[in-house]
């Protein structure tokens, strides 16, 4: 939200907030920068005033979109953690990463854009991924499932190269098996 967003939303403007960024990621994805504002408030069942309260320019939406795909990737780490073993829940946060990256892939042009005018939409985006990992990893350890000695940047960099070596839909079945082999390498082995 814009620069006086100081106080909380009231609960209509967060549920506008949300499918505002929704649409956005849809049009984004499907359309790129030819993406329309108009088309977006519509599909978010709200009036272009409303999309421009909230976005003061294209820029500001494109680049909350992405950075709520973002923190929705890295808030599910402590909501897997709770209701998953600690090993499931780093595999099913894997699946999340990818995703994730298919979202990112499908609005790079608009990203794009918005860098090309001076912001930096992934500022953050590294360091908040590597700590959903490093929860899930450390908790992992404690529990006894996982490896101490995994650091979660190689652990990171590992997902994404699996995500961009099976960067097509029709892969997506290949990424799972790669990310069930990291798995395996990540496990406190039990047979020694």
């Amino acid at each position: 939200m814009s620069g006086s967003a100081d106080r909380p939303l009231r609960a209509d403007a967060r549920r506008n907030r949300e499918r505002l960024l929704q649409a956005a990621v849809r049009a984004f994805s499907r359309d790129g920068t030819e993406a329309s504002l108009e088309g977006i408030a519509k599909d978010a069942g709200v009036g272009i005033g409303t999309l421009y309260r909230h976005f003061p320019s294209r820029d500001e939406l494109v680049e909350a979109a992405y950075r709520n795909e973002l923190a929705k990737l890295c808030d599910a780490a402590e909501e897997l953690h709770a209701v998953l073993p600690t090993d499931q829940a780093l595999r099913r946060w894997m699946d999340r990463f990818v995703d994730y990256m298919s979202t990112k892939r499908e609005m790079a042009d608009a990203l794009r854009a918005v860098i090309a005018s001076g912001r930096n939409p992934y500022a953050t985006s590294r360091d908040r991924m590597t700590a959903a990992v490093k929860l899930l990893l450390d908790a992992g350890a404690a529990a006894g499932t996982l490896r101490e000695d995994a650091q979660p940047e190689d652990v990171l960099l590992s997902i994404s190269g699996i995500t961009m070596a099976t960067a097509q839909p029709e892969q997506r079945e290949q990424a799972g098996r790669m990310l069930d082999l990291l798995m395996d390498g990540l496990r406190v082995r039990q047979d020694l």
